[in-house]
C-alpha cells in the first residue's frame, strides 16, 4: 500500500489546531500507517514544501506575503486542501486588525502609539515579512476542497476529517459535531 503524502501548514494563527491535531493520541500511531508526514511544524524541520502533497491541513489566516507566498505554493502543489480551524474558515481572530484599516495604520497603532520606548516600525526584509493590509480566510485567495471549523477543532472532528480519506472517501461534513464554528 503506497502511504498518503500528508502536510499541516501553520499561517497566522495560535497553534491551537497543531495541538488538536496532536490530541488524536494513539490514533497518530495508526495514522502514521498509512500517510508520510512530508511537511509540519510539528515534529519535522523541513523547509521546502514538498511537490505533489495529498492532503494538507491548513491552520491560520493570511496576514503577511509570506503567508499569502506559502498558500499559494501549498494549493499549487496539493491535491486536497483541508481548511483547519475557524482562523483558515473566516479568519476569526487575526483578521481583528481590519478594523484599523491598512497594514500601516496597524503598526503605526501598535508599534509607534503604543510603544512605550524606543518607538520605531519594524523594518527588515527577508526577516520581517510585509504585513497586507487585510487579514483572510484562506478561500478567498485559494480554491478549499473541505472546510473544519472549530476554534479549534476537536481531536474527534479532525479524527472524522480525516479518517475517510484514508479509504478514497469524502468525509461528511455535516452536523453540528463537524461544522460547529467556535
Amino acid at each position: 500500500m503506497e502511504k498518503i503524502k500528508f502536510a499541516t501548514v501553520w499561517l497566522a494563527g495560535c497553534s491551537g489546531c497543531h495541538m488538536s491535531f496532536l490530541d488524536m493520541d494513539e490514533w497518530l500511531i495508526d495514522l502514521a500507517q498509512y500517510v508520510d508526514v512530508v511537511y509540519s511544524p510539528v515534529g519535522c524541520d523541513l523547509k521546502e514544501y514538498p511537490d505533489n502533497v495529498d492532503v494538507c491541513l491548513v491552520e491560520g489566516a493570511v496576514a503577511n506575503q509570506e503567508n499569502l507566498e506559502l498558500l499559494e505554493e501549498v494549493r499549487a502543489k496539493t491535491k486536497l486542501l483541508i481548511s483547519f480551524g475557524d482562523c483558515a474558515v473566516t479568519a476569526n481572530v487575526p483578521a481583528m486588525r481590519n478594523m484599523l484599516g491598512t497594514a500601516e495604520a496597524v503598526l503605526k497603532r501598535g508599534y509607534l502609539e503604543l510603544g512605550d520606548c524606543n518607538q520605531q516600525l519594524p523594518y527588515a526584509p527577508g526577516i520581517v515579512p510585509e504585513l497586507l493590509d487585510r487579514v483572510t480566510p484562506i478561500h478567498e485567495l485559494v480554491k478549499v476542497d473541505i472546510f473544519m471549523p472549530g476554534c479549534p477543532p476537536s481531536a474527534d472532528r479532525i479524527k472524522a476529517t480525516i479518517e475517510p480519506l484514508l479509504n478514497g472517501e469524502q468525509p461528511k461534513m455535516e452536523g453540528r459535531e463537524m461544522i460547529k464554528f467556535g
